[in-house]
C-alpha cells in the first residue's frame, strides 16, 4: 500500500495559526492578549470549546497520485472541499494501472483471478477505442481499481474532520493509509490544529 500512493502538499494557508488566532480574537477583541506563542493555547481553547469555525480561516490543499478509483469515490463524498480529479474522458486509461487489496494478495487464487479480470477489462477498453468508441463511453468497463490521481482543498476545520473519520481503525484500508499520510503532514505544518487527532496502524 506505502508503494502504490504519494501525497504531496501543494499549499497551506501561511502562518496558518496565527491567522486562525487573529480571526478568533475578533470574536472577543482581545487582540492585546496576541504573543509569540499565544495561537497554541487559544486553539487548544477554540477545540476544547467547540469553536471550530474559526479554523475554516485557513486551508491545506493536497495533490494524491496512484489511489484508486475506489478511494477517490469514497474522498469526494466530503463536500466542503474543491476537487480536480484525473479525467478518464479526456485521459485515455489504455494502459492503465491498478490497486491490488491486500486480502486479494494474500490468496494466490483470488490474486489470479484478479489479475485476469484487470487483464480482460484493459484488453476490452483498448478495443473499444480501436471500434472508435470514445473515452467517455469506453470508461464504461473501468474497474474501481484504476489508479487516479486527485488534487484537493479544505479548510482545517474540514480536514479535522474528514481524518477523524478516515484515520479511525473501521476506515477502509486505502483511505486510512492515504489519510494517516495527510495527518502526519498536517501535524507539521498546524501541530496545535491537529494534536489531538490519532493515527489508526497503517493497514499494511
Amino acid at each position: 500500500m506505502k508503494k502504490n500512493f504519494q501525497v504531496d502538499l501543494l499549499a497551506i494557508t501561511p502562518d496558518s495559526e496565527k491567522l486562525i488566532e487573529e480571526a478568533g480574537r475578533t470574536c472577543y477583541l482581545s487582540f492585546g492578549k496576541i504573543t509569540k506563542d499565544s495561537e497554541k493555547k487559544f486553539i487548544k481553547m477554540l477545540i476544547k470549546s467547540g469553536h471550530h469555525s474559526v479554523l475554516e480561516h485557513a486551508y491545506a490543499t493536497f495533490r494524491i497520485k496512484g489511489g484508486s478509483r475506489a478511494f477517490t469515490h469514497q474522498l469526494v463524498r466530503h463536500r466542503l472541499c474543491a476537487f480536480s480529479q484525473q479525467s478518464q474522458r479526456y485521459v485515455s486509461e489504455k494502459e492503465f494501472s491498478f490497486i491490488t487489496p491486500p486480502s486479494i494478495q494474500k490468496k494466490p487464487e483470488a490474486l489470479k483471478l484478479f489479475n485476469e479480470t484487470m487483464e480482460t477489462l484493459k484488453k476490452s477498453y483498448q478495443k473499444l477505442q480501436e471500434l472508435g468508441i470514445k473515452n467517455e463511453d469506453a470508461r464504461f468497463v473501468l474497474p474501481n481499481a484504476v489508479k487516479s490521481e486527485i488534487v484537493i482543498s479544505a479548510n482545517l476545520r474540514e480536514w479535522r474532520y474528514i481524518l477523524q473519520l478516515r484515520c479511525a481503525p473501521d476506515a477502509q484500508w486505502e483511505i486510512r493509509g492515504i489519510c494517516n499520510k495527510i495527518l502526519k503532514i498536517l501535524k507539521k505544518k498546524a501541530p496545535t490544529v491537529f494534536e489531538d487527532l490519532d493515527m489508526a496502524p497503517d493497514p499494511i
